[in-house]
């Protein structure tokens, strides 16, 4: 192979240097673009450059003989199966040739771990919905937390949905029922977090604000209703993006979410757990919506309906649950 050059495309906007060889040449190792870079080999318009560099539409990528790299477009994109395609497709909330939203279902892990076989990233290549792109999340839920989850169609917009998640450019809406009533029934929970444990039991806990170690976490709250003192319907807005920040933060409120036996304290105003008799047991944490600027303008809002067994907890207690509003985009932005 001879020296040729690439023109970036504007799906590719501030994409890494090295991730857009990976992209193009998934053959060619870290240590190879790294050593291209180091002794000029590789370009971009003309100039040296490192391997972090961020590369902007129409820049001219100097590309060195590479013999054993093989382009990407020219491996071979697996087949889906019918039935998963049918599955995923039913989860749909919100498509165009950019994004993908789907309403994840309670209880279906986004990615793999130890025991887990069957998860959202796996199935992914049945959401390919003819393109040569294959979605890529942009962030997680937990397992037992359903709702909204937002994927991208293709690498470039995978790195613009990213950078909106670190800078904090996408309003998240949670709903959640607890156990107990807050007191205040409104307000802002500023507590820091850190993670202790290890491997499977790993977990997350208050820290105090001296742990050089400590995430800042915020989470602001407000009660849509409640079933006496007994248990709350919550609306919640994470301002920063903790693992399990939300049952950890409702914890500490003193309201465990109904559900949570990982969180919940045995003797938690006197109801033995977060588990309550006649009450489905499962997670009641719901990503009821997210409101971000789209990759190609405006300002996207999509809402999921609630999970089966939330539905039935909230005819149960007595709270009405509005119907999730049509996802619409808006390009002049959106009021709430």
């Amino acid at each position: 192979m001879s020296i040729a050059q690439r023109t970036v495309s504007d799906d590719e906007a501030d994409i890494r240097l090295d991730r857009w060889f990976r992209r193009h040449f998934p053959g060619l190792s870290q240590a190879s673009i790294q050593k291209f870079c180091r002794t000029g080999q590789v370009r971009v318009d003309g100039k040296r450059v490192e391997a972090a560099t961020r590369l902007a539409p129409g820049q001219a990528v100097r590309i060195p003989p590479m013999p054993k790299a093989m382009p990407q477009e020219a491996r071979l994109v697996p087949e889906a199966d019918p039935k998963v395609r049918q599955e995923l497709e039913a989860l749909i909330l919100y498509r165009d040739e950019h994004i993908l939203v789907l309403n994840k279902p309670h209880g279906l892990p986004v990615q793999g771990g130890p025991g887990i076989t069957r998860h959202l990233d796996g199935m992914l290549d049945s959401l390919r919905l003819g393109s040569t792109h294959r979605p890529r999340l942009v962030h997680r839920l937990d397992r037992d937390t359903s709702g909204v989850i937002l994927l991208a169609r293709t690498p470039g917009v995978a790195a613009k949905l990213a950078a909106l998640f670190r800078g904090r450019d996408i309003e998240k809406t949670y709903w959640a029922v607890v156990v107990g009533r807050p007191l205040p029934v409104e307000g802002r929970i500023d507590l820091p977090l850190i993670r202790v444990g290890g491997l499977r039991g790993e977990r997350t806990a208050p820290a105090s604000r001296d742990d050089k170690n400590a995430a800042h976490a915020i989470t602001d709250y407000e009660t849509l209703d409640n079933a006496g003192q007994k248990f709350a319907w919550l609306q919640l807005h994470p301002r920063t993006g903790r693992t399990h920040q939300l049952r950890v933060h409702c914890h500490a409120l003193g309201t465990p979410i109904l559900g949570d036996i990982k969180y919940a304290t045995p003797d938690h105003m006197g109801t033995g757990a977060a588990t309550v008799e006649g009450l489905p047991t499962q997670l009641h944490l719901h990503a009821r919506g997210l409101v971000f600027p789209h990759p190609a303008g405006g300002t996207l809002l999509v809402e999921a309906p609630l999970p089966p067994h939330m539905a039935e907890t909230f005819r149960t207690l007595g709270f009405t649950a509005p119907p999730p509003r049509p996802a619409r985009l808006n390009k002049a932005g959106l009021s709430r």
